[in-house]
């Protein structure tokens, strides 16, 4: 959380307008003369222009802004951290953040002035965005970003913060933490998260508009989705319990992140080939496992970025005379595959500094591979396991127990089939039983402590669910124990 800035002497006004100029597109100007020309009381707010160190037209924005507005300076050459900066100079009961290429409509104010008196309940609100367009990609790129604006403020629970008009009251935003520069436009969702997670409504007030120019430019889209991208990747790894962060969706490349550690899917696919003679399921281990076995994610990450780079050829093409639907849908194909790819870029760069624990399947697993996202059945969270898995453990040396816990969605515990394999030794039988929805395992750690426990089992085949499915896994739990006398047979009992 930010620092929150000391009360400022003086009377203060009721808005501070807080402008950051960077990526201004040409348009700072007309912002200006937009914000110069509301029809409220002038005494009502402060404007702040916020003034990246490569600004360029400097004498020209003193000239211009005159008395009119406050000029705060500072290092940072991100927009988002522009606007923290600007947060913390403010003086209003109100914080209103916008961008240097929007333009308010000259009754902005008053309008908000209005909603304020009307819905008290509301702790903030964005306005409207009207799109202005000037090629034809940039009328692509805004019927793309206006749907997904459209689908924020009307439909989904909480993603209201709309960083090109949003209104809030000041003491609400320190509450919740503020904008982070380091997660970049990603702190827009991580901010909304936070008011709705602490009880915060957010409005949507459509009579207030702004017009928003979009340049229409590939390279900027690049950028722009490679920032987003960042934030979301670098929030996910602090792996932080903020109010609102388990509203965050979990991209699949993160929570399948560990698939490409080479060790790891080494023992999945050898736990499949030593389950048994080799058939459908072990051909389908060799096409999941095999490339990473050799090649980690050097494979998946350069069809990622050949899927990118085609769709990027492609959009180009068709930006010189290809039809306004050809250019959307290519924009939203390559925008899914820029974002596919930057995912599995970013996450590349900080794999090394990682644990596993963090993905929540229990603190001794420091890393692991095969494994599907969280989801909920009959009220309790689990995660599907591929018919193969494997689970680097950091525990105590020797006697260890292990209990995996597994709902019993496929069935009996007892009928599913699974093997488990110890650093490539089978787990004996007579070390395995089932307990209260539980394998109980009972095994000796090396004398590093680091062990490799992996596991092969036969697919389970879900009504309309394609995905390769194994053992369904709710947590494991080592901890060190003595000889255990089983209060159920152990596995080779119940499969005689």
């Amino acid at each position: 959380m930010q620092d929150v800035p000391a009360p400022y002497g003086g009377e203060s006004p009721l808005f501070s307008i807080i402008i950051p100029l960077e990526h201004h597109r040409g348009q700072w100007e007309l912002s200006w003369l937009g914000w110069t020309s509301q029809t409220a009381d002038k005494s009502l707010y402060e404007i702040i222009l916020v003034v990246p160190p490569d600004f360029e037209a400097l004498n020209e924005l003193k000239a211009l802004a005159g008395g009119k507005a406050r000029l705060e300076f500072t290092n940072s050459d991100h927009d988002i951290g522009l606007c923290a900066f600007g947060a913390a100079k403010a003086r209003g009961k109100y914080l209103f953040f916008t961008e240097s290429h929007c333009r308010p409509e000259p009754d902005v104010m008053e309008a908000c002035i209005r909603a304020i008196g009307a819905r008290p309940d509301w702790a903030g609100f964005s306005c409207q965005s009207v799109p202005i367009c000037h090629n034809r990609l940039s009328v692509a790129e805004a019927a793309m970003y206006q749907a997904d604006i459209e689908f924020g403020m009307k439909q989904h629970p909480w993603r209201k913060v709309l960083d090109q008009c949003f209104v809030t009251r000041r003491d609400v935003y320190w509450e919740c933490g503020g904008l982070r520069e380091e997660l970049g436009h990603f702190a827009e969702w991580v901010l909304a998260a936070a008011y709705h997670a602490r009880g915060h409504t957010i409005g949507y007030l459509e009579e207030a508009r702004f017009h928003h120019y979009y340049i229409g430019e590939i390279g900027e889209l690049k950028t722009f989705t490679l920032d987003f991208v960042q934030g979301e990747i670098r929030h996910l790894s602090e792996a932080r319990n903020d109010p609102g962060s388990e509203l965050l969706e979990t991209p699949v490349e993160w929570s399948s992140r560990g698939d490409f550690n080479v060790v790891l899917a080494r023992s999945a696919l050898g736990a499949r080939m030593r389950a048994g003679r080799v058939t459908s399921e072990g051909l389908q281990a060799i096409g999941r496992w095999g490339a990473i076995a050799l090649a980690g994610d050097r494979l998946a990450l350069g069809l990622a970025r050949v899927s990118a780079g085609y769709a990027r050829c492609s959009l180009t093409l068709l930006t010189m005379g290809g039809s306004r639907g050809s250019i959307a849908r290519w924009l939203k194909r390559y925008i899914a595959a820029l974002i596919h790819y930057q995912r599995l870029y970013c996450i590349r760069g900080i794999r090394g500094s990682l644990g596993g624990a963090a993905q929540n399947l229990g603190d001794q697993m420091v890393a692991q591979a095969g494994f599907h996202a969280w989801e909920v059945w009959q009220g309790r969270s689990f995660r599907w396991s591929e018919p193969e898995a494997a689970l680097r453990i950091e525990a105590p040396p020797g006697r260890t127990i292990i209990r995996i816990a597994s709902p019993e969605i496929r069935g009996p515990l007892d009928r599913i089939g699974v093997q488990f394999y110890l650093d490539g030794v089978r787990v004996a039988d007579t070390a395995t039983a089932i307990d209260a929805g539980a394998f109980v395992l009972q095994l000796d750690l090396p004398p590093s402590g680091r062990a490799i426990l992996a596991w092969a089992c036969p697919r389970f085949a879900a009504i309309d669910d394609p995905r390769r499915l194994g053992l369904p896994v709710a947590g494991i739990d080592v901890s060190a124990g003595e000889d255990v006398s089983w209060t159920s047979p152990p596995v080779a009992a119940m499969r005689g």
